[in-house]
């Protein structure tokens, strides 16, 4: 669905490129993570992808066509959630998707239909300028969703959310994939890329440190531990031994038959954790 080899680019009047020689392919049908701290070049990577920058250097294919060729056609195969929200604030929701409707061609969604979608649809008829941040956030979302594109940006899409309404939002992404769009995820928030993501990459200064499926990531960089919790005595004790071995492990076996187990913990690796260990440096 895309591909994008060595692509750098620098924005006017700065001493160095805000991305610098990326490379990397999005399946089709798949959910792709570009994860990384602010300023690490993710948004202006996706900028680039749906035609907003121009004047980079490097490939890239979409759809399998270079992006260069795409005319304004591009924009009926592509929807895109910024993660500001860019409404009309005196109009309605109803009114801000019924405009945004009108300018594409072929099938769409009703505007009913996608602020149902989102857990908006008492709301419809309301000036978007009374919404919350998190409605206005959920409004950008479905409204990326109208024309039914086939490729799908999503920047930051579960942010300024509640735990209620996050969960949604991942949900509708995972039944988009069902449908047979691609999703391009551009995030800091590696609980959610951990749960949406088929793979992953992890972007800092503008480069990419490892693309991988965040199961190999945590394998390949995890712990594997179990952590053996005790009970009795003053406070809890614990214990650390290796998982790999761990059923003819004689001091695993012992502690089993001597002692009173509270908790057994395998001690997993978190995608954060990997993003520490492989780029030195914390997502904020």
């Amino acid at each position: 669905m895309i591909r994008v080899q060595d692509l750098t680019f620098r924005y006017p009047k700065t001493q160095g490129p805000a991305v610098r020689g990326l490379s990397f392919d999005v399946e089709d049908g798949e959910v792709f993570g570009l994860l990384g701290p602010s300023g690490a070049g993710k948004s202006t990577t996706q900028n680039i992808l749906i035609g907003l920058l121009r004047g980079y250097a490097g490939t890239i294919d979409v759809m399998g066509k270079p992006l260069s060729q795409w005319g304004p056609e591009y924009n009926r195969h592509i929807g895109v959630s910024f993660e500001f929200p860019n409404h009309y604030l005196k109009l309605t929701a109803r009114e801000n998707l019924e405009y945004f409707r009108a300018l594409y061609g072929g099938e769409t969604e009703s505007a009913q239909s996608v602020m149902e979608l989102v857990g908006l649809g008492d709301a419809i008829d309301k000036p978007v300028g009374s919404f919350s941040k998190g409605m206005k956030n959920r409004l950008n979302f479905a409204r990326s969703l109208l024309h039914r594109p086939r490729l799908w940006f999503l920047d930051e899409p579960t942010a300024g959310l509640d735990p209620v309404n996050a969960v949604r939002i991942r949900e509708i992404v995972q039944a988009q994939q069902k449908r047979g769009i691609t999703t391009f995820l551009t995030t800091h928030n590696m609980v959610s890329a951990d749960l949406l993501c088929d793979r992953v990459a992890f972007i800092v200064d503008g480069q990419i440190a490892a693309i991988d499926r965040p199961e190999t990531l945590r394998r390949k960089y995890g712990r594997r531990e179990v952590e053996v919790t005790y009970a009795g005595g003053e406070g809890s004790q614990a214990q650390t031994f290796a998982l790999d071995g761990l059923g003819e492990n004689p001091d695993f076996l012992a502690a089993l038959k001597s002692r009173e187990i509270a908790t057994i913990h395998s001690q997993e690796t978190t995608l954060e954790d990997v993003f520490v260990q492989v780029t030195g440096r914390a997502l904020q």
